[in-house]
This record gives C-alpha cells, sequence and structure tokens, in this order.
C-alpha cells in the first residue's frame, strides 16, 4: 500500500493539473533538453522572459514561476546535481532539490504538485537510487494536506517508483 498523499503515473508532465509541476531545470532556469525543454515549449514564451528575470539558480535549489499556458498555476524549478559517482554530495544536493521545492510549495500555499525524476536524464543519476531518494525525502518532508504525484517517463522509471513507495508501507 503506498503512502496516503503519494502517487506514481506514467504521464507527460506538462499536462497535469495540479497547482504546480517541477521543472528539472539548469542553472540558468532558461530551458533545455529533456523534460526542461518540454516545459518551456508546453509553457510558452512568457516562461522564459520570467525565468530571465530570476538570474539563475544554484544545483540544489528552487525558484517559482507561473505555469503560463500549462495547466499547472505554477512551475517550481530546482537545479539536481550532475552525477559524479556520488562522492561529491550528490544524494543532498538531490535531496535538497525535493526539500526547497516542497519548501515553496508550503509557502504559496500550494496542495498538489507533480515532480520528475530529477536528474536521471542527461545528469545521469542512477534511477533506482535517485527514486529512492525522492520518495524518503517527499514522505519526510511533505505536508499531510499535500498531494504529491511522481510523474514517470515511461515505464521503467514508473516500476521503480512504484518499488520505492511500496517499500514506505
Amino acid at each position: 500500500m503506498a503512502t496516503p498523499g503519494l502517487s506514481t503515473i506514467a504521464t507527460d508532465i506538462t499536462r497535469l493539473d495540479v497547482d504546480a509541476i517541477v521543472n528539472a531545470a539548469n542553472e540558468t532556469l532558461l530551458g533545455g533538453g529533456g523534460v526542461d525543454g518540454a516545459i518551456h515549449r508546453a509553457a510558452g514564451p512568457g516562461l522564459l522572459a520570467e525565468c530571465r528575470l530570476l538570474g539563475g539558480c544554484p544545483t540544489g535549489e528552487a525558484r517559482i514561476t507561473r505555469g503560463y499556458y500549462l495547466k499547472a498555476r505554477h512551475v517550481i524549478h530546482t537545479v539536481g546535481p550532475v552525477w559524479h559517482g556520488g562522492s561529491r554530495g550528490e544524494d543532498e544536493l538531490l535531496a535538497s532539490c525535493y526539500r526547497n521545492s516542497l519548501a515553496l510549495a508550503r509557502q504559496h500555499a500550494l496542495t498538489s504538485l507533480a515532480f520528475p525524476a530529477i536528474s536521471t536524464g542527461v545528469y545521469r543519476f542512477p534511477l533506482e537510487r535517485a527514486a529512492r531518494i525522492a520518495v524518503r525525502t517527499v514522505a519526510g518532508s511533505c505536508s499531510p494536506d499535500m498531494s504529491v504525484i511522481f510523474a514517470c517517463f515511461g515505464e521503467e522509471a514508473l516500476a521503480v517508483y512504484r518499488r520505492e513507495l511500496a517499500a514506505l508501507s
């Protein structure tokens, strides 16, 4: 049985109707590949214009913008760590992405949000390790009234996140 308030689905995160989706951004916040590029394309040019005003974001931190053309009313941008073998604080930086995103959601009274698998694409963070960190950090930091979706890109990620959610029970 999964933890109340936490769920996972295989979906395109840009299509979710939640208070906020989390963008696995780069430090410039100006768009890129993967989920970052998809979010910027779906949100439209207003997102890029607002991101330009933020002046970037360091790894492990988070920033919030409007959602523009997305169903989500906000985008929380967080910069995950690039995987260097696990000896450069990658685990803590990844956990910090989730904690800081949740803190922004609480500050803005958001109660539903969706996370992608941060850092598991071009940043090469091992999927199983990243999912374990994500699920445990969110479960330990999430407000009781908050609903969190782990939006997985593909069946492999979905299976990994389902296992991690089941391990919480």
